[in-house]
């Protein structure tokens, strides 16, 4: 029960710390593009795992976690691939309309889900679907206002959904798979995502801004920004693989939503941006959606636990011996009593 408790609450350190990450450096990133007109988002995301990659080179060097290689074409893969989903996803925002890239990022869940279930043979609750339908909806109604379509933006962005879905997937599969932590996973593949970055950053830059990212002007107060968006993001890219890790890729498309929706609230509140009662009820029923889909998932998990835990302390064939009780004349009886052993929550995965 300790196990399962700490486990829990890891979790949920995991999920506060990815919210909060993520709500301050997307903050950081408006102020920086918008205000101070640094438009270059791919290359800002190389700077970020390149930052990230030395500061777990550091704590590697303090022996904060420790490093255990495995197979490397799995990692060379996994961090290629995250670098292409970043950048698609950049480019779909570039090509779209920002409603068409809200719907390209609603589209990321029941795509994840399909995948899990075709691939993994996962099985999502009717109660599961019921609460990830008013998420989307929700989400959908506070965020999507334009749908302007063109080939070459749905292209990309059905490209961004499925390297998107298979990177968090895979993110999930290769801890359990090798047995490594989060921090171990992020810092062998951060080199490779930061190289696709840092080589096609400036071209996929050029491309949406019609300007020179190495031309800009790097004021004081724009290197200020820059340089607190990366120490940030050093947060941001540890609590993503970690709470992945720890819960699932679904899971992390729901906080990931959460997210979106405190992103507005706090637009409003500290930028002024506009906000209108859609917004307002888009959150509310998004809102509804995640403490539907955290209540089902709790229930469930509890579930799989107490079965685990029921399964553990059913006596076997093998601990009792029927022949010594017909030999003492009280056949099974007198050793019915089977010593239970420990029992603990074999279920460490919370599931969505």
């Amino acid at each position: 029960m300790s196990e399962n408790k700490g486990f829990q609450l890891g979790t949920i350190g995991a999920l506060s710390l990815s919210v909060v990450s993520s709500v301050s450096i997307v903050i950081c990133n408006k102020a920086l593009i918008s205000t101070l007109g640094f438009t270059f988002a791919t290359t800002l995301t190389s700077w970020h795992l390149l930052v990230t990659f030395c500061s777990l080179h550091v704590a590697l060097c303090m022996k904060l976690f420790e490093h255990k290689p495995f197979d490397a074409r799995a990692v060379m893969g996994f961090g290629i691939l995250n670098g292409i989903s970043i950048g698609l996803l950049n480019l779909s925002l570039g090509f779209n309309s920002v409603g068409f890239y809200q719907m390209t990022k609603l589209a990321i869940i029941p795509c994840t889900v399909l995948l899990e279930t075709l691939f993994f043979r996962k099985l999502f609750s009717r109660s599961v679907q019921f609460s990830l339908i008013i998420l989307l909806i929700g989400v959908g109604i506070a965020t999507v206002t334009d749908l302007q379509l063109n080939v070459l933006g749905s292209v990309l962005s059905l490209l961004a959904v499925l390297t998107t879905c298979v990177a968090q997937i895979m993110t999930n599969t290769i801890q359990k798979k090798f047995k490594v932590s989060s921090t171990q996973l992020l810092y062998q593949s951060c080199p490779y995502q930061a190289i696709t970055l840092f080589v096609t950053g400036p071209f996929l830059d050029g491309m949406l801004t019609n300007k020179n990212v190495f031309a800009f002007k790097y004021t004081p107060q724009v290197l200020f920004f820059i340089v607190l968006s990366c120490l940030i993001s050093v947060s941001v890219n540890f609590s993503t693989f970690l709470v992945i890790g720890k819960t699932s890729p679904v899971t992390y498309q729901v906080l990931g939503h959460l997210k979106t929706c405190l992103v507005l609230a706090f637009g409003y509140v500290l930028l002024h941006d506009p906000f209108s009662w859609r917004n307002i009820l888009g959150i509310l029923i998004a809102v509804v959606g995640m403490v539907l889909y955290s209540y089902y998932c709790t229930v469930e998990t509890q579930q799989k636990a107490n079965e685990a835990s029921a399964q553990l302390t059913q006596p076997k064939e093998s601990e009792t011996d029927p022949l010594i009780g017909v030999e003492n004349g009280s056949a099974i009886l007198s050793d019915g009593v089977v010593t239970k052993g420990p029992v603990w929550n074999s279920n460490k995965d919370l599931h969505a």
